[in-house]
């Protein structure tokens, strides 16, 4: 009766902690701890169809040296399962079939999560990819797609209850015309932990960014971890969301969506934006993926890319300020050459690297080495708390100083296209120059900035 009672009352207290923790407000609750190879790092995003002419693994890799010397610390690689080849346009995105490329193959599309697509290699090339990468201390993270799947993806026949299906069977699609994953199936779910699990144990691939994971249950990507981190206790997760409660358990980062943060054009917009974001989820969880391309809007460019529409000096700056505030500075492949060519998802269209040949594509190539190298080299960049600074040019200028164990790293950048001058509350005293362009100050919170100038420095 005693062991009984004992049994009882352990049950009791389990369940008032949980429903205490249920009760307190997100905010209040603590964000999970993350390995610092991802919260310190740099990712690069390699869309294989678009980072080398051959469009294969073995192409890819032989460009990681390039990579490391670059100075990014984690290759994020586009998906390169087995894509879906129905030719029938009823089950393609509108985006793929505006694209003009008349290919099937979306690799956002599955047939075979399990195997490389050939059009990519073989699984041994992936292996041998993550390998090098490992050789040059390079981390690799894979690109998981589980909301949807192809029409003839190679599961549907014998197991019929992995995709919806309406009452009277037939199949019920996604978003973008995919049959939707039954995630109400536990074999289902089965299935595609077994899934994560083997491309850790087998390959060794060190984490995974994580396709429209809000519209997946949040459930399945807390057992998917808890899952990885007993085979790799490091096992680093992205998630291409936003939901709140994604940091408390699953996930590392969250993608850092939002204008403000896409044009970088309003300081005072960006400030109540990252505000917002900390104030809404667990303490330390409001950590982002920084980014101003990616291979999404890329594809949707088409010949207009960013590096166009922007122009050098504003990609400069905006690259800035990805590198100096808080969260993951994300590149897409070619951006640190300047590349304006047309990238497609749906085809082959390589990046230009003929651009890094030009004064314009070293030029770049040398300024983002110099941001890994700072972001490497000043703790305060990866690991400090960042507080915002109040001036008298809220919006044409963004500053903030990054603290970490008495050292401060101050880093004010003019947004717009015209000289200004701003007094900046709290930047009084010396600074050490670590990165300046257009910038001068005399030492007593007065700056003025050249058009896209910025000034970053350390005390």
């Amino acid at each position: 009766m005693k062991r009984e009672l004992g049994w009882l009352a352990g049950v009791l207290v389990v369940t008032a902690a949980t429903l205490a923790v249920a009760q307190t407000p997100l905010n209040q609750q603590q964000a999970r701890p993350s390995p610092a190879w991802l919260t310190g790092g740099v990712i690069y995003q390699i869309q294989p169809r678009a980072f080398t002419p051959e469009g294969t693994l073995k192409a890819a890799q032989a460009r990681l040296p390039r990579l490391a010397e670059l100075g990014v610390t984690i290759a994020y690689l586009c998906p390169i399962f087995v894509s879906d080849d129905d030719m029938d346009q009823a089950f393609w995105s509108p985006r793929q079939k505006k694209s003009g490329m008349n290919n099937p193959r979306n690799p956002y599309r599955m047939k075979d999560f399990y195997h490389v697509d050939p059009e990519y290699g073989t699984d041994q090339d992936l292996k041998d990819f993550v390998a090098a990468a490992h050789a040059l201390k390079l981390r690799v993270m894979l690109d998981m797609v589980y909301l949807h799947c192809g029409p003839k993806a190679v599961f549907i026949e014998s197991n019929p209850d992995f995709v919806k299906r309406s009452d009277d069977g037939k199949i019920k699609n996604a978003g973008w015309s995919f049959p939707g994953l039954n995630f109400a199936s536990p074999a289902l779910r089965e299935y595609l932990w077994k899934n994560m699990e083997m491309w850790v144990r087998d390959f060794d691939v060190d984490g995974f960014r994580c396709d429209v994971a809000d519209q997946i249950p949040l459930d399945f990507w807390v057992e998917g971890r808890a899952r990885l981190e007993r085979i790799k206790p490091d096992v680093g997760m992205l998630a291409e969301g936003m939901r709140k409660e994604d940091q408390l358990k699953a996930f590392d980062l969250d993608y850092g969506w939002g204008r403000a943060f896409s044009q970088l054009e309003d300081g005072a917009a960006i400030r109540k934006l990252w505000t917002t974001r900390r104030d809404e989820r667990p303490r330390g969880g409001a950590k982002f993926a920084r980014f101003i391309d990616n291979h999404d809007i890329a594809n949707d460019d088409y010949n207009n890319r960013l590096e166009k529409r922007w122009g050098t000096a504003r990609v400069d700056a905006a690259l800035v300020w990805l590198f100096t505030m808080d969260g993951v500075p994300f590149l897409y492949n070619g951006q640190e050459v300047a590349d304006t060519a047309r990238h497609s998802i749906f085809g082959r269209a390589p990046i230009d690297w003929a651009s890094g040949e030009t004064e314009t594509g070293k030029a770049r190539f040398a300024f983002v080495q110099s941001l890994c190298a700072l972001r490497k080299s000043e703790p305060a960049l990866t690991q400090g708390d960042l507080v915002w600074l109040d001036h008298d040019q809220p919006k044409a200028v963004s500053a903030f100083v990054r603290t970490v164990d008495g050292a401060r790293v101050v880093s004010i950048i003019n947004l717009t296209g015209e000289p200004v001058k701003v007094n900046v509350k709290g930047a009084e005293g010396a600074w050490k120059p670590l990165l300046s362009k257009g910038a001068v100050t005399d030492g007593a919170c007065n700056f003025e900035l050249a058009g896209r100038g910025y000034f970053v420095g350390k005390q």
